[in-house]
């Protein structure tokens, strides 16, 4: 294939470039070299001219660096010269003050030593002096011994009874004066809020009585109460837990039983029987079934009702329902559940007086005889029984404070029990509030006289007044005046921790002096 001529100039061109590139390339190496080695001869030269520049400056800096050294071993020279001068003389300085502590040490050696013969000079004489002083004290304790005709003993013993007489004396006009002023005030008071409060609170008492007599339209009932062979009055019997006493009285059934849950019961079962008029033991299930529910829901109805007349809200369902039994419950004949709503009632009226918690004085008031309601039932005394109760269901520490000290079982730990206390007293010992079997009285009157005749010196006791009062006669030569101040208030204490009584008691001991004498 053949070339044009543009080609060709095109090709001779770029040939005619590719030498010329090659020849520059080939040039400007050269003359890089060139350069290179002058700049490499001018550095050596450079670095010659240095070296031969720092040899001189590290020469010129050696001899500084020398004459530097010389310089400061010579300060430090001349500094520890003046410092061993200085040390020097302080050691010389001290030496010297300890020569001079020495010398004063032997000086006051010295003057120790004559002290101490002097002290024992002196001892030596004291105690010769104190041998003549014990010998002249035992001259005259002798004499004052056989004068007297009184050993020390003796004579220390004398005092001491005479020292106690004395303070035995002045303890006892101390005891009178302010038992006088305290008492004077605090009857004033006391008397003035009791007052009111029994005015303010006036209750009716019928006694209660543990029979009931259900009335019989005929005497022909009287048999068919009995049944067949005893079969009907056998499972009213057993179903109610009361004894049914069928006697000569005209148209009556006797109820007896101690229970008076289980006795309502077998009463309202009764009456229902002798109006339905079949009597038998299935009519007689359930007649009681029926008449139980009755004593609930009046049980229920009671708790309420008294909740409401003393102002106490916010029971327990149960404990209204602990209420309301304690209107089939009794104590010495006083119904349990008036007298709580009474004591209820007498606490409120003494705590407003007294600026108290009224709602909280009238719970504590209507719940401290709530174990009664079931203490027949568990183990333990009504005062336990009502603890428990109130720790169950949370009541007020007041509440449980009142329950467990209104009969002094425990001492009130606030103003509320105390005044539980007093209420409940107050409501025992009202006029018909109770009543007491003979037994019982009989006893009371019994323990009353034999703490009185306990105590040495007492003569002879009576209790009067149905035991309000016990008078008390002691043998003069065996007690004082004093002594019997002292008696009687033991004596109140015996009372108090040993027996149990409503109101209160008196002690009146009487001391008389006769002389007697015949004319012949």
């Amino acid at each position: 294939m053949e070339l044009t001529l543009r080609e060709i100039i095109g090709l001779v061109i770029i040939i005619f470039l590719l030498i010329f590139s090659t020849v520059m390339y080939f040039l400007g190496i050269r003359h890089r070299k060139l350069v290179a080695e002058k700049e490499i001869g001018s550095a050596e030269a450079e670095a010659k001219k240095m070296i031969v520049q720092g040899e001189k400056q590290a020469e010129e800096r050696k001899r500084e660096i020398l004459i530097e050294a010389k310089e400061e071993i010579h300060k430090a020279k001349v500094e520890m010269e003046r410092d061993l001068k200085e040390r020097r003389s302080e050691v010389q300085r001290l030496e010297h003050r300890v020569i001079q502590k020495e010398e004063l040490i032997d000086k006051k050696i010295a003057v120790m030593e004559n002290k101490e013969d002097t002290l024992n000079k002196k001892v030596l004489n004291i105690e010769t002096r104190q041998k003549e002083i014990d010998e002249i004290y035992q001259n005259k304790l002798a004499e004052l011994e056989r004068i007297s005709g009184l050993t020390i003993d003796e004579a220390k013993s004398y005092l001491l009874n005479s020292l106690e007489d004395e303070i035995k004396h002045e303890k006892v006009l101390l005891l009178k004066d302010y038992e006088a002023k305290t008492k004077e005030e605090s009857d004033r008071i006391a008397k003035n809020i009791i007052s009111s409060a029994i005015q303010r609170c006036a209750s009716d008492y019928v006694a209660e009585q543990t029979v009931s007599v259900v009335a019989l339209p005929n005497d022909e009932m009287k048999g068919r109460i009995i049944g067949r062979e005893g079969r009907n009055i056998r499972a009213l019997e057993t179903l109610t837990g009361i004894d049914l006493i069928i006697d000569d009285t005209p148209e009556a059934v006797v109820l007896s039983g101690f229970d008076p849950v289980r006795r309502e019961i077998a009463r309202i079962a009764l009456e229902k029987l002798i109006v339905d008029g079949r009597i038998h033991p299935a009519r007689i299930e359930e007649m009681v079934n029926k008449a139980k529910k009755e004593i609930e829901n009046t049980i229920k109805i009671e708790g309420d009702k008294v909740a409401f007349e003393a102002g106490v809200n916010n029971l327990h369902p149960e404990i209204i329902r602990y209420l309301g039994r304690m209107k089939y419950r009794t104590s010495y004949g006083q119904n349990v559940l008036k007298h709580s709503l009474e004591v209820s009632m007498l606490t409120g009226i003494m705590a407003s007086e007294l600026g108290l918690d009224v709602s909280l004085a009238k719970r504590a008031g209507l719940l401290h005889d709530i174990g009664k309601s079931i203490d027949f039932e568990t183990e333990g005394t009504h005062v336990e029984v009502g603890a428990d109760i109130a720790r169950k269901y949370n009541e007020h520490a007041v509440v449980l404070d009142a329950i467990l000290s209104h009969h002094g079982d425990k001492e009130p730990e606030s103003a509320i029990a105390v005044l539980v206390q007093a209420a409940d007293g107050i409501s025992a010992a009202r006029p018909g509030a109770r009543k007491e079997t003979l037994e019982a009285y009989v006893k009371r009157i019994e323990k009353l006289e034999d703490i009185a005749n306990s105590f040495d010196g007492v003569e002879s006791s009576y209790a009067v007044q149905a035991g309000r009062e016990i008078r008390i006669m002691v043998k003069p030569e065996k007690m004082s005046d004093d002594d019997i101040v002292l008696t009687c208030r033991e004596i109140v204490k015996r009372i108090e921790s040993e027996m149990e009584y409503p109101g209160q008691i008196k002690v009146n001991i009487i001391r008389e002096v006769r002389a007697v004498d015949f004319a012949k």
